[in-house]
């Protein structure tokens, strides 16, 4: 096997068939499907707190659009964010990532209590 075709399986997604023309591999394609397995369940949790964080922000919306308050609390937002990096800090986590993921859900939070308030 020449060095370019060598390259070109480990370029390419590694599967089963792989393994079984690169015994040697056989130990890693194994490992990354344990691996992979484990991410998909960790996604899996992600989506369903993500559901039912953005439940308690649609509340909180309504109550909100009720109440006459904007969308934005920008000084929960900046302590939110200050919480955060601690606890990514904490975690082994690089704050930045956690840091963006409020910048996510905080993004999106507002945009649907805009939604909300408009409707009201």
């Amino acid at each position: 096997m020449s060095d370019n075709e060598q390259s070109d399986w480990r370029n390419s997604t590694i599967d089963a068939a792989e393994a079984r023309e690169h015994p040697e591999t056989a130990e890693a394609v194994q490992a990354i499907e344990r691996l992979r397995g484990s991410i998909d369940n960790v996604d899996t949790a992600i989506v369903m707190l993500l559901a039912e964080r953005f439940k308690y922000t649609a509340r909180i919306g309504q109550w909100k659009a009720r109440a006459g308050f904007a969308p934005a609390d920008n000084e929960r937002e900046h302590s939110q964010i200050a919480r955060l990096r601690t606890l990514a800090e904490q975690a082994g986590l690089d704050p930045d990532i956690a840091e963006s993921y409020h910048t996510f859900v905080v993004s999106e939070s507002k945009t649907r209590h805009e939604r909300i308030a408009a409707q009201s």
